[in-house]
């Protein structure tokens, strides 16, 4: 494949989640699955599109493994793709159970979805409550409360969300009456419209057992203390609403039917953000401090092209001379070009790009632990942080010297080797140009005769 001249790398997009409404992301997200929509116009040729990297389609340094690492380190969102990693294999794995153990969590279909948000909206309708009324309401809460025994933390799973659901939904969906405990006809007892809908899941499919004997039950209760609740480890950005949805559709079954409104919010990010500004970042070849440096030496190039110039224009020297302006000129403003965009025009003379901080020290692990977890592709570990992975003080404690001249290693996507090679052509297209227009001015201006 070969860009134009005219290509434009893809540009920077904020993790804003405003820039889209509901209703415009699943079109959105369908758009970009859309073959050829992520075509050069946007920056990102097909050949490095999200699909491809993420079903291990490419090479360093684009791959999945590069993708988190990207995320975790950069962006600081390592739960987005996650997440998106565990349900395309958590839907894996439910496909391939059998049907007697798969028909015991019903499918969360649009007619539920409709009317819980019919629920929610009228729950938004009604009037607050004063202070008196809700004292009174939550003195009855208690002492319902007290004539059962209260659940354990292992027999209900959604013990950690309860909080956070009882301050968007009516306080009386989350009482004693919904312990998961119990058979789904105890839900039948609750007169909320919220409630309704979980009993709509299991009137549709038949269903009367209780809901701890679904399949992944407990694997959907780790997800929700991960990923969901509030204040969790790897909590996705998701908003007051997509939360409860989600665990109102959760409390009556663990299909991956429930996720399929916050997928397409996790998704959305990952394709239209993160992906982006993954191969933006990617496409630069040198680290921070090489970067600056590359930048330094275009600027002392363009720095002796003027002076170069205007020695010649005032001395008593022909105008030919000044032509020699074009040789620093030449030099500094493609460098400089380059190193805007995050390149280093030597390291991409040999098509090389620098080793990330946290990849400098692999070899340097004594456990050669290099398993999934270590890279991040543990969905249900609750770590995030990596401040205190090795590689952070060690890379800390090098010289500024060594880290601009650090290791380096070929990059071996080809697409991206394309990318670089194309933005090389246009800053030396650029420094051409721009020296031709500089020299000729100081060329037309009469000699000075100073000296």
């Amino acid at each position: 494949m070969v860009y134009s001249l005219g290509y434009r790398r893809p540009s920077y997009v904020s993790s804003s989640r405003d820039s889209l409404s509901g209703s415009e992301k699943p079109k959105s997200v369908n758009n970009s699955i859309t073959p050829g929509s992520s075509g050069t116009s946007h920056g990102i040729p097909d050949a490095i599109s999200f699909d491809r990297i993420v079903t291990g389609g490419t090479c360093p340094p684009v791959t999945l493994r590069d993708f988190m690492n990207f995320l975790k380190y950069v962006e600081f969102s390592a739960e987005n793709l996650q997440f998106y990693l565990w349900f395309k294999g958590y839907v894996k794995r439910f496909e391939d159970l059998p049907e007697s153990e798969s028909r015991l969590s019903p499918e969360w279909t649009q007619r539920h979805e409709d009317a819980e948000n019919a629920a929610y909206r009228s729950y938004l309708n009604q009037k607050p409550l004063t202070v008196e009324a809700a004292g009174i309401l939550k003195a009855q809460n208690l002492a319902a409360s007290e004539t059962d025994s209260p659940p354990t933390e292992k027999q209900n799973p959604f013990n950690d969300s309860r909080e956070f659901s009882s301050a968007h939904l009516p306080h009386e969906s989350f009482g004693a009456d919904t312990d998961t405990t119990r058979p789904i006809s105890a839900f039948h007892s609750v007169k909320s419209g919220s409630t309704r809908v979980a009993e709509l899941a299991f009137e549709d499919a038949g269903c009367n057992f209780p809901v701890t004997i679904q399949p992944f039950r407990e694997e959907i209760s780790r997800i929700i203390t991960l990923y969901v609740s509030d204040g969790a480890s790897r909590q996705l950005n998701l908003s007051s609403r997509e939360r409860t949805a989600l665990l109102k559709a959760l409390e009556a079954t663990t299909h991956p039917s429930a996720f399929r409104n916050v997928v397409k919010t996790v998704e959305w990010s990952l394709r239209r953000q993160a992906h982006p500004n993954f191969i933006r970042w990617s496409i630069g070849n040198g680290n921070r401090p090489r970067v600056i440096f590359a930048r330094g030496l275009g600027i002392a190039g363009i720095i002796s092209g003027i002076l170069t110039a205007l020695l010649t224009t005032l001395s008593t020297a022909g105008r030919g001379y000044r032509t020699l302006a074009l040789i620093p000129f030449m030099i500094g403003i493609p460098t400089l070009i380059a190193a805007w965009k995050g390149m280093c025009v030597v390291l991409h003379g040999m098509h090389h790009r620098h080793l990330r901080p946290w990849e400098l020290f692999e070899d340097d692990d004594p456990s050669g632990d290099t398993d999934l977890k270590k890279m991040s592709f543990d969905s249900l570990d609750s770590g995030t942080s990596y401040e205190d992975e090795p590689w952070v003080p060690k890379y800390e404690k090098r010289n500024i010297i060594r880290k601009v001249f650090d290791r380096e290693v070929w990059v071996k996507e080809p697409a991206l080797r394309q990318i670089q090679d194309i933005i090389f052509i246009q800053a030396v297209l650029a420094g051409l140009l721009l020296s031709g227009i500089i020299v000729g001015i100081f060329c037309a201006v009469p000699k000075g005769n100073f000296y």
